[in-house]
């Protein structure tokens, strides 16, 4: 490959795209974590006290 072929590669390839693929993975995790929050099957719902099963002895 010559550079005037490499050069005509980067030129017909639009930075907008280049942007979106540096992008999109970021954005992909940051809404299945928001996704994820909202799946979250936490039955706690009145902030009450975790009770260990395994408590020391006195």
């Amino acid at each position: 490959m010559s550079l005037g072929e490499l050069q005509a590669s980067v030129d017909s390839f639009p930075a907008w795209k280049a942007l979106l693929w540096c992008f999109y993975p970021m954005a992909t995790l940051v809404l299945l974590e928001l996704l994820a929050r909202q799946i979250d099957d936490d039955d706690d719902q009145d902030g009450g006290k975790m009770i260990p099963a395994i408590q020391g002895a006195q």
